[in-house]
């Protein structure tokens, strides 16, 4: 089977203010450099309403809808911002992560990049923030589980920013693993160790500012792979932010390509052992646009690895 990217032309249209960090090129970076990985493309669809309420009430889906400008910025808060394209970027982001969740589950593709913005992992229930409007890949979780008839199913955020709106939407849920490792402190200042979710079924690994490499692979393999591997899920997500790079503007991780291509070798291991190797990656966070196409690049490159395999 293949590796296949879901994305659309659609999501190069969400413009943010000026000097903005989720820029319009995140994406087309992203994608100049898997073009010559010559994978097939899928058009990402507009979500559907009755999916997006299985993670949202149809008051956020109706206040994004209101909020949507016809020209100019709307900003709904200091970081968050909608422009005349960004309602149906948010609607396509989250209509590729569903589109992703079926080709994995019917056969149609091995694993799945889901590379399209705005990102979704911020994004609470009732809560636009942090650059997110809807919960993609939370959504991406219930939907496997209420449309597939899985039982469980795991998220890893290795994004440098915690992940509070997928932990928001999915810690009530015992069907749901979400383990998140990422700086602290740092935006969104939530992620402490002690948020284990209603069912334990939430694993927050914190780290310090300048971390670094080793740190990083100690904590996943003490900690985020011992889970997964307890958790056994019938399918495994991957909120995959980029942004814990040395390289990156906005955080100071320090991270490479290299451990962004070893935790894709590891996760792929465990759903080779767990879940017939079927695997959605979201991309997520970011902002320093050539380290962000080179881990993106490395990040692909052993998903089809494994397809190929």
């Amino acid at each position: 089977m293949l590796t296949k990217i879901v994305t659309h032309a659609d999501c190069l249209l969400h413009k943010n203010p000026p000097g903005h960090p989720e820029q319009v090129a995140r994406l087309s970076h992203v994608l100049d450099v898997l073009g010559p990985l010559n994978l097939p493309l899928i058009n990402a669809p507009l979500v559907a309403d009755d999916d997006l309420l299985r993670v949202h009430p149809e008051s956020h889906i109706r206040a994004m809808r209101d909020a949507a400008p016809s020209e100019g910025w709307q900003s709904l808060d200091s970081d968050t911002h909608m422009s005349p394209g960004t309602l149906t970027a948010a609607l396509r982001a989250a209509g590729g992560a569903v589109r992703a969740v079926d080709m994995v589950m019917a056969g149609e593709a091995q694993n799945v990049f889901v590379a399209m913005r705005p990102p979704g992992h911020h994004c609470e229930r009732e809560t636009p923030m942090g650059f997110c409007f809807f919960g993609n890949i939370a959504l991406a979780a219930k939907y496997a589980l209420d449309h597939h008839g899985l039982s469980r199913v795991a998220i890893v955020d290795f994004d440098v920013h915690h992940g509070n709106g997928t932990q928001d939407l999915v810690e009530g849920d015992a069907r749901i693993l979400f383990a998140s490792s990422h700086q602290m402190p740092l935006y969104p200042g939530t992620g402490h160790a002690h948020e284990t979710g209603g069912y334990g079924n939430v694993l927050n690994c914190p780290m310090s500012d300048g971390a670094g490499s080793k740190a990083f692979r100690n904590i996943i393999e003490r900690e985020v792979l011992p889970a997964v591997d307890r958790w056994k899920p019938e399918l495994l997500l991957i909120s995959a932010g980029f942004d814990a790079h040395k390289l990156d503007p906005l955080a100071g991780l320090n991270l490479t390509e290299d451990d962004f291509t070893w935790i894709t070798q590891k996760l792929c291991d465990l759903a080779e052992k767990h879940c017939q190797g079927r695997v959605v990656s979201c991309l997520e966070g970011g902002y320093d646009l050539d380290a962000l196409a080179a881990s993106a690049r490395a990040h692909v490159e052993v998903l089809m690895e494994r397809a190929n395999g």
